[in-house]
């Protein structure tokens, strides 16, 4: 019987690992020169921390999350997205007591069930990183700097930074108010979801990929702010304009989780249509004491998705260097020469080369094609004739130039080419 992938997910196959790769690596690299430490939190986890941080009237929460109940019947949930996890291992591993602010990123796996389409499948990745431990106005600056940095990084082209403020517990309810009345005036011109979430949650509305560009004159969250919240924000920007970063205020920005306070930011492309963000985050003041820790613990962080990142990366043209680049290939002639083969095979890659040989019975200028095609930069020919004579024959494959070298200087001769 045959069987094929399920619905929803994809294999990623070379050489287009080597894209994610790549991706995976800048990320390392750029996050680790921030001062930023990987995390690796589970792959479920037990799913009430979902409902409390995403928010019950999330659509992730109410349509999207992979539920399930385990032998025991206690209901588990294949994590939704990356956040939530991270601020539960800092807590329940009492980070905050070793140290007052820490900095993650984290690379993986995430689970939505949605209708799969170009850069939206249900078993999708993200790359994300969180500030836990402050409230300065620098943790946001940080945090948007390191995500436009690594776009940048990449070569990435057309990007464009919105930032809106959602207001904090003072501020938000009369702006909350606003809109409900607001809304209830206009419920006809709502979705049904909408409707139900105009009670339960007005804010949810301004996220309705149905709803939220069809409602005119809507109220918005900065002609509520309250006088700290407007001091915060206004310090953010003169730190982005300081730094020479373009953004554009989008008041209707509010992301589809409900434990955003503060500063929230969206990256976007012209390069994805409709699906044109590429990352998003935001500020969290507020999760850390709801998840039962201490009430002073301010955070923010965001996250990016890789299969819209490097849908923008193929549609831009952009050259990513290949990570399996083989250094020498080797070639045989004769049933002698492949026992020393074998033996200058491992020898080279033991001294961090790599290298690659055929598995078959193949002529000479079959083994140099392959040679040429896995891009080796040397062939090296052994054969029983030149075993017999104590020498090897070392190809370069960029100009066809060949030289014999003696067998027991071959490590030595091709180290010093190849440095």
């Amino acid at each position: 019987m045959r069987f094929n992938a399920a619905r929803g997910v994809k294999d990623i196959l070379p050489p287009e690992t080597e894209i994610w790769q790549y991706v995976e690596y800048v990320a390392r690299d750029l996050f680790g020169n921030y001062g930023f430490n990987e995390i690796r939190i589970p792959i479920f986890e037990n799913t009430p921390l979902f409902v409390r941080t995403i928010g019950d009237t999330t659509d992730i929460v109410e349509k999207e999350m992979y539920t399930f109940l385990d032998k025991k019947g206690r209901s588990l949930t294949l994590r939704p997205e990356g956040t939530a996890g991270v601020v539960r291992a800092y807590l329940e591993n009492n980070l905050y007591a070793r140290e007052r602010v820490s900095k993650f990123y984290y690379v993986g796996p995430m689970f939505r069930y949605e209708r799969p389409q170009a850069g939206r499948l249900r078993q999708f990745h993200q790359i994300g990183a969180e500030i836990i431990g402050t409230d300065s106005p620098l943790g946001d600056v940080e945090i948007i700097i390191a995500s436009m940095d690594f776009f940048n990084s990449l070569g990435l082209r057309g990007l464009t930074l919105y930032l809106n403020n959602l207001g904090c517990r003072k501020c938000r309810p009369s702006f909350k108010n606003a809109l409900k009345k607001y809304l209830e005036t206009n419920k006809s011109k709502l979705c049904d979801d909408c409707k139900r979430r105009v009670d339960k949650n007005p804010l949810r509305v301004l996220d309705c990929k149905i709803d939220s560009k069809k409602l005119k004159d809507i109220p918005v969250i900065g002609d509520f702010l309250c006088g700290v919240c407007s001091e915060r924000f206004g310090r953010v920007e003169e730190m982005l304009k300081l730094l020479k970063v373009d953004y554009t205020i989008d008041p209707h920005i509010v992301r589809g989780l409900d434990y955003y306070t503060g500063t929230v930011f969206e990256v976007k492309t012209e390069a994805l249509g409709a699906q044109d963000a590429v990352a998003a985050g935001g500020r969290y003041d507020n999760l850390v004491s709801d998840l039962g820790g201490p009430e002073d613990i301010g955070a923010v962080g965001f996250s990016l998705g890789t299969e819209r990142l490097i849908m923008v990366i193929k549609t831009q043209g952009l050259k990513i260097p290949s990570a399996n680049k083989t250094d020498v290939y080797i070639a045989t002639l004769g049933e002698k020469a492949k026992d020393t083969a074998l033996e200058v095979l491992f020898s080279l890659r033991r001294n961090g080369l790599s290298v690659e040989t055929g598995y078959d019975k193949k002529s000479l200028k079959a083994q140099l094609r392959q040679a040429d095609k896995s891009g080796a930069r040397y062939a090296l020919i052994i054969g029983d004739d030149e075993i017999e004579k104590g020498v090897f024959i070392l190809r370069n494959m960029k100009d066809a130039t060949q030289t014999e070298v003696k067998s027991g200087d071959i490590i030595e001769i091709i180290l010093k080419r190849i440095e």
